[in-house]
């Protein structure tokens, strides 16, 4: 079985600092999609934060935001302190434990919430949850803003992403690529309007949903 391995935090790397090779690579493409729809001032969530190297990037480009990045991961809350503490960046706030699966949030509002790759790589009920969650936090108009694979209806699946469904269910049946109608419906049922989408490099997309 082929296909990328799905990266967790806790499978390790020196120190506190874990290191996500994929950030790297969609980073600069995934700000330019931000720059044009994020607002131009506030709080912004991030979910499941992961190593922290999103948030670092995004907190440089985007100083007039304040970013606030989470994870249900012990091991990721530290790597997000650690990659954070002396980057002289005065705009990330300490990492918090959300849950996206979960009704309590420790965040009060929010002006725009992202989270990248994590759809894939945890339950259904975490997305529906992420949503939820969403409505409550965010004011009309406010940006909900998702990057990973989808299975697009009417459109082939890439080969390689076909493989890392297989990988991700094979290490967890409760994981694995969803449907870009499933995610749809379920921002319909959440109080969202239609996504726009844009194509991503390495047959990722990015989902713009906004709250009515």
């Amino acid at each position: 079985m082929t296909g990328p391995k799905p990266w967790l935090a806790s499978d390790g790397g020196e120190g506190d600092r874990r290191y996500a090779p994929a950030t790297l690579r969609n980073r600069d493409a995934i700000s330019d999609v931000l720059r044009p729809v994020l607002p131009a001032e506030g709080v912004v969530v991030e979910v499941a934060s992961g190593s922290g190297e999103h948030v670092l990037h995004f907190a440089g480009l985007f100083p007039r935001l304040i970013w606030q990045p989470s994870d249900v991961d012990p091991a990721a809350r530290d790597s997000i302190a650690a990659w954070t503490q002396g980057s002289g960046l005065a705009n990330i706030r300490p990492p918090v434990a959300i849950d996206a699966a979960r009704d309590l949030w420790p965040v009060a509002r929010a002006d725009a919430i992202l989270c990248i790759n994590m759809v894939h790589i945890s339950p259904w009920a975490a997305t529906v949850g992420l949503f939820a969650g969403a409505a409550r936090l965010l004011p009309p108009g406010g940006l909900l803003y998702l990057y990973g694979p989808y299975l697009v209806p009417g459109i082939v699946t890439a080969p390689s992403n076909i493989a890392f469904d297989e990988s991700l269910k094979a290490r967890d049946p409760a994981w694995g690529l969803r449907s870009l109608d499933a995610m749809t419906a379920l921002s319909r049922d959440h109080g969202f309007g239609e996504p726009d989408i844009v194509s991503m490099p390495a047959n990722n997309l990015s989902l713009i949903f906004h709250r009515l």
